[in-house]
């Protein structure tokens, strides 16, 4: 059973659901953390750029690496490497349009719910092809995300509160 779904997830489907699932929860943890601060629409944007580049770098290369270390062909890790980062620039690029275009207080509610459909969605692809439940997969997933939506909403208002 474990051959069977190892050879159902390649690769490709690997980096995508990883670099997804990176970009997702760490901008809006940005978006949730920032909004609190009553920060300019600008700050929040360059915010999310900034992940969008730096943190994406870094995690296309620690796949890139983890890759390599497990022996992986070159052509596989390269496109691997490729496919994250690709994939976490266009995610994090749909929630700089929604920053840029909506007021702040529906750009934060529109991207948690994007955000959060984006991750039901993937989590449902995953599971259909692990052949595990779904909606307990996406149930997991959006806790997790939940979670890091609150504790970035937290970490926001006690900034406010301490300096």
């Amino acid at each position: 059973m474990i051959n069977k779904i190892k050879n159902n997830c390649r690769p490709s489907q690997t980096s995508f659901s990883f670099g997804a699932t990176s970009a997702i929860i760490t901008i809006l943890g940005l978006i949730t953390g920032l909004d609190t601060l009553k920060q300019s629409k600008l700050s929040i944007i360059a915010g999310i750029l900034v992940i969008a580049l730096a943190d994406n770098i870094s995690d296309s290369l620690g796949i890139h690496m983890y890759q390599e270390s497990e022996c992986l062909n070159s052509r596989e890790v390269w496109f691997s490497t490729c496919t994250n980062f690709l994939i976490r620039l266009l995610v994090s690029l749909t929630f700089v349009l929604i920053v840029s275009f909506l007021p702040i207080p529906l750009a934060m509610l529109c991207s948690v719910t994007w955000g959060l459909a984006l991750l039901a969605g993937m989590s449902y692809t995953i599971a259909r092809i692990r052949r595990v439940n779904p909606w307990q997969s996406i149930f997991e997933h959006i806790s997790i995300a939940v979670i890091v939506i609150i504790a970035s909403y937290f970490v926001g208002r006690w900034i406010i509160h301490s300096f």
